[in-house]
């Protein structure tokens, strides 16, 4: 029998993955690693390529080119090794909806040979793990969308997987689920499990991905912890908003004084933005500055780069554009 890997090599790797849909290019030559024990986040806006890139290392597509490794196993050639190994919710919960939620995860249990015992306690655990006790035996179509999408992530934690794929798994869900959710992949995390996660919530990777990339057009386009890429777009800055905009030259040189930059000066808003190094103490330099010069400050704030700003840098739209040529849904 083919061996996996050995436990230091990454959980995922994937080079030169290429994909092509009739005209449609839907990966370009995608490169990922994802570590034991972390959580790799896909940011990119619908179309990208992320559930073309999800699907082709859960084997479910076989790519055009390149190659891709899933617990130390080839998804083109070994893929039952594979599928032995993960767990899979994808963006639309696959959940049986006339069944209980206990019927569907031992259901889930007897297809992976567990044994009607296993598969029952297996469930209990799972109930009990994603707070579906209490609805355990209502058919699932009397769900709301945050409980199907927990037992839909309990499902796939069935077979207790090494790594579990995520494909949006937080989208629709109202901000208590959202937060629920979170803290049910943080928890799976602590315990060594390897998650892969495509999200359009920029929030939702800047907590819980320890490295992400970030997918535009079939490509990966930047790749690095969320720190690494909120610094790609610049450090910090301080913003200023004065009380009269008659005040704005005395304001922008008091600025200029503190942190020894120029600011750059909207009038209309009556706002002052200058990058800084020194955070905190630049803060407050910049403060004593502004007194001493008598401005009256409406609004001062120490501002940090955010993956919203990296994500418009690097792709040139917003997180949350949605017009593409073809979605990922409809190029597989």
């Amino acid at each position: 029998m083919a061996k996996g890997s050995g436990a230091g090599d990454p959980a995922i790797r994937a080079e030169g993955l290429k994909m092509r849909f009739g005209r449609v290019n839907a990966l370009s030559g995608v490169d990922l690693e994802a570590e034991r024990g972390s959580v790799l986040g896909l940011l990119g806006p619908n179309g990208a390529g992320k559930t073309t890139v999800v699907r082709i290392l859960t084997t479910l597509l076989r790519p055009d080119a390149g190659r891709a490794e899933v617990a130390g196993f080839d998804v083109v050639r070994q893929p039952g090794e594979v599928r032995l190994r993960i767990g899979l919710a994808g963006q639309h919960a696959a959940v049986d909806e006339y069944l209980t939620g206990r019927g569907n995860l031992e259901m889930v249990g007897r297809l992976y040979h567990l044994g009607a015992k296993v598969a029952r306690r297996r469930a209990e655990e799972l109930l009990e793990g994603f707070d579906l006790e209490a609805a355990a035996d209502r058919v699932v179509k009397t769900y709301s969308g945050g409980m199907r999408r927990r037992l839909d992530l309990a499902a796939s934690l069935v077979a207790a997987p090494s790594i579990v794929f995520l494909d949006e798994p937080t989208t629709g869900l109202d901000p208590r689920s959202r937060a629920g959710m979170w803290q049910v992949i943080e928890d799976l995390v602590a315990r060594g499990t390897t998650v892969l996660l495509t999200t359009q919530y920029l929030e939702e990777a800047d907590r819980l991905a320890d490295r992400i990339a970030v997918i535009d057009q079939g490509r990966v386009v930047a790749s690095g912890s969320p720190d690494e890429l909120k610094r790609s777009v610049g450090g910090e800055r301080i913003d200023v908003q004065v009380e009269d905009a008659a005040s704005l030259g005395a304001a922008a040189a008091a600025v200029a004084r503190a942190v020894g930059r120029e600011p750059s000066v909207e009038r209309e808003s009556r706002r002052l933005t200058v990058e800084i190094m020194g955070g905190a103490g630049a803060l407050t330099a910049v403060l004593r500055e502004l007194d001493g010069a008598g401005v009256q400050v409406a609004d001062i704030a120490l501002r940090r780069p955010t993956l919203d700003e990296v994500f418009l840098r690097l792709t040139g739209h917003a997180a949350d554009a949605t017009e593409t040529a073809m979605s990922d849904e409809e190029v597989g």
